[in-house]
């Protein structure tokens, strides 16, 4: 089955515009992997950024990935440019979401409800306040399925009744971009996706190393 290519479709979507700035809603998973997408939709569109991520695990990490993700927007100077919109820590509410798929593998079924709640959320405060589309860094990562998240995007868009901004965020050497600008504005770097199964599962993983 072909795939779609979802930067060209913002690569579409980004000529049309002509010389409007269009208001987008950010989902941002964390400061290193917001720094390219940052950089580049800010070029074109009106950016709030959303810090809703409800699955980091414990709160100390959540904490500190938001605090990071301060720290990039200020060290990038954007902080005139970029409004953000930040939810509390709410882990109950993804525990109850991904009830009985705690040993389900990374990329599997669980992240794909993970990937449902947060783009939900955030189509629900795009819806509110009026943008023009929501999208998500998470295509950034090239361990995360752009596929699946831009299906998702697209289902929850038509349901909500907000537009959905398709990306594939690590095209045009963006993933490689974000690490150099992580480096370079000193960006605290996890070591896991988020989760306590991945830290789980991560250290099981160095337990069991040679």
């Amino acid at each position: 089955m072909s795939q779609t290519n979802y930067q060209k479709e913002l690569d579409r979507i980004i000529r049309a515009r002509g010389e409007g700035r269009p208001s987008v809603l950010l989902h941002s998973c964390c400061g290193p992997c917001s720094s390219s997408v940052l950089e580049y939709l800010t070029q074109y569109f009106d950016v709030t950024l959303l810090w809703y991520n409800p699955n980091l695990y414990p709160q100390e990490e959540f904490d500190r990935r938001y605090q990071t993700q301060l720290q990039l927007i200020e060290r990038m100077g954007l902080a005139d440019a970029v409004t953000v919109l930040a939810e509390p820590w709410q882990h109950d509410s993804y525990a109850q979401s991904v009830q009985g798929l705690e040993n389900e593998p990374e990329g599997g079924a669980r992240c794909a409800v993970c990937f449902r709640l947060r783009l939900r959320e955030a189509a629900r405060l795009a819806r509110r306040y009026g943008f023009d589309y929501f999208c998500t860094t998470l295509t950034l990562s090239r361990y995360k399925n752009a596929q699946l998240i831009n299906q998702l995007g697209q289902e929850i868009a038509r349901e909500e009744g907000v537009a959905w901004l398709p990306s594939d965020f690590k095209k045009q050497g963006r993933e490689m971009r974000s690490s150099q600008l992580a480096r370079q504005y000193e960006l605290y770097q996890q070591n896991y996706c988020g989760c306590e199964f991945s830290l789980r599962d991560r250290a099981a993983r160095e337990q069991n190393a040679p």
